[in-house]
C-alpha cells in the first residue's frame, strides 16, 4: 500500500543491482563535476556517488522511499560519471538495474502514470507518430504555433516541453529496401530507421544511406523493423525493452548483413547492450550478443572503413556537440570529429563544458522538464559563445533540445546531424548559409 514501509527492502530478486559493482565506488568525488544534476543543485544525493550510496542502502534492506525514487528519477543517465571515474565503476549497470526496480516497485502519482502512459504509448511506435505529422503541419501553417509558444508557460511543464520540442512535420523520405553501393562493394549493412527517427527525421536516415552507398556499402533497410527499445531500456521498462529488442534482432538477422548501422546515439547504445538485456533468454541470448557485436554508429563504421568518396568544401564554422550516449555510453568521440575535420574548408570549434548533458537524455526532458530546461539553456549559452554558425550533433533529440534553448534565448542557430553535413560535402561544395 502506498505510503507504508516496504518491509522487503528497496529491491526484489528480479535483476537487483550488483552488490560488487556498488562496492567498487570509493566515493572519491571525481564524478561530481561531470554530473549535470550535481552541477545544478550541489546535492550529494543527486550525484553518482550519492545515488550509489542509496543503492547500497537498498541492498542492505532499506525501503524504497519517495526520496530514493526521486533521486534515481532525477538522474539523466548521461554516463559522464562513467567516463570520469578512475575506479571504473559501472554506474550504467547499477542505474539500469535500479531503475527497473523503481519502475516495478514504486507507486507513482496518477499524473505521473498518465504522462508515462502517453510517452511510452506513443514514442516507440512509428505508425502512431506518423499520424501526428498532419496535425503538426496544420498547427504551424495556420500560425497557431506562435500562439502556442506564448501560451506554453501556462501549461503543465511536460506539455509545455512537448509543445516547444515538437519536431518538423515535413514528410520523411521513404527509403527503398536496398540502396546499391557506388563502385566496389566494401560491406553490406542494415540501417536502423527506428521510431521517432523514421517518423520525423527520415532526412537523416536518407543522408546516412547516401553516404554509406558513396563509401562502398550496400544498404539494406528491413521493412519489419521498429523501435529498438532504447527509450524503454533507459527508463527501467526492462520487459518492454526486451520485447522491442527481440523484434529488432529478428528483423536484422533475416537481412543477413555484416553490420547494423545506427544514426541515433541512444539507439546505438541500447543495441550494444542487447547481450546484457537478453542474457537470460535462451532463444535470444546468443543472437543478441552477435547483433551487439555487429552494431556500429554510422561515424564509427565510416572511420573503420576509411574514406573513398571525394569530399567537397563546406565553408562553415561548426560547433560539435557530444551526444552523451555516443561519447560516454559508446565511447565514440574521435570518429565524428575525424570525419568533420576531413571536410575541406570546414572550421570545427569545441564548446566549453562539453561533458555536460544538454538535458535531452531520451525522454528525460519530458519526464523531468525543469532540470532539462536549465541544462538546455546552459548548453545553448556555451555553444553560442563559440561563435559557430552551425551546430552539429549525432543525435536528433539533442538537436531538438538545444534548438529550443537557443530559440528561448533569442539566438537561433541552424543545426544538422553529423551525417547530413558529410552528405552535403560528398554531393558538392557548400557555401555559408546553405545548410
Amino acid at each position: 500500500m502506498a505510503g507504508e514501509p516496504d518491509v522487503l527492502g528497496a529491491f526484489d530478486e528480479d535483476h537487483p543491482p550488483s552488490r560488487s559493482l556498488a562496492d567498487d565506488c570509493v566515493h572519491c568525488g571525481f564524478c561530481l563535476p561531470s554530473c549535470p544534476t550535481y552541477v545544478l543543485w550541489g546535492e550529494e544525493m543527486d550525484s553518482p556517488r550519492g545515488r550509489i550510496h542509496l543503492i547500497q542502502q537498498g541492498l542492505d534492506g532499506e525501503p524504497l522511499t519517495d526520496a530514493m525514487a526521486g533521486h534515481i528519477d532525477a538522474c539523466l543517465g548521461c554516463l559522464a560519471c562513467v567516463t570520469a571515474c578512475p575506479s571504473g565503476v559501472r554506474y550504467d549497470e547499477l542505474l539500469n538495474a535500479t531503475r527497473a526496480q523503481v519502475e516495478r516497485r514504486h507507486p507513482r502519482s496518477r499524473g505521473e502514470r498518465l504522462l508515462r502512459a502517453l510517452v511510452f504509448g506513443l514514442f516507440p511506435y512509428p505508425r502512431r507518430l506518423r499520424l501526428l505529422r498532419a496535425p503538426l503541419a496544420a498547427y504551424r501553417a495556420t500560425g497557431a504555433d506562435r500562439l502556442g509558444h506564448r501560451l506554453a508557460r501556462h501549461l503543465p511543464p511536460a506539455l509545455a516541453t512537448m509543445e516547444e520540442l515538437a519536431p518538423p512535420a515535413r514528410r520523411a523520405p521513404r527509403l527503398p529496401p536496398r540502396v546499391r553501393a557506388r563502385g566496389r562493394r566494401r560491406a553490406t549493412v542494415g540501417l536502423l530507421t527506428g521510431c521517432v527517427q523514421s517518423a520525423f527525421f527520415g532526412s537523416v536516415s536518407a543522408a546516412t544511406a547516401r553516404v554509406l552507398a558513396l563509401e562502398g556499402c550496400e544498404v539494406l533497410v528491413p521493412r519489419r523493423q521498429g523501435c529498438c527499445g532504447a527509450l524503454s531500456a533507459h527508463t527501467g521498462r526492462r520487459a518492454e525493452a526486451a520485447r522491442f529488442a527481440r523484434a529488432t534482432i529478428d528483423a536484422f538477422d533475416a537481412a543477413g548483413v555484416d553490420y547494423v548501422v545506427t544514426d541515433s546515439a541512444g539507439c546505438g547504445s541500447a543495441m550494444k547492450e542487447y547481450a546484457e538485456l537478453l542474457a537470460d533468454d535462451p532463444r535470444y541470448a546468443g543472437r543478441a550478443e552477435r547483433l551487439s557485436a555487429r552494431t556500429r554508429d554510422v561515424t564509427e563504421l565510416l572511420v573503420e572503413l576509411g574514406p573513398v568518396a571525394q569530399r567537397h568544401p563546406v565553408r562553415r564554422t561548426v560547433a560539435y556537440h557530444d551526444a552523451c550516449h555516443l561519447a560516454h555510453a559508446q565511447k565514440i568521440r574521435s570518429a565524428p570529429r575525424q570525419l568533420l575535420r576531413g571536410i575541406p574548408e570546414l572550421t570545427l570549434v569545441e564548446p566549453a563544458e562539453a561533458e555536460l548533458c544538454c538535458g535531452s537524455a531520451g525522454v528525460y526532458n519530458l519526464l523531468e522538464p525543469e532540470p532539462a530546461r536549465e541544462l538546455g539553456d546552459r548548453k545553448a549559452a556555451r555553444i553560442r559563445a563559440t561563435g559557430a554558425d552551425l551546430l552539429v550533433a549525432g543525435n536528433p533529440g539533442c538537436l531538438l533540445q538545444i534548438t529550443a534553448a537557443l530559440r528561448r534565448a533569442g539566438t537561433p542557430l541552424p543545426t544538422a546531424h553529423t551525417v547530413e553535413l558529410l552528405d552535403a560535402s560528398l554531393r558538392g561544395p557548400v557555401d555559408h548559409g546553405v545548410i
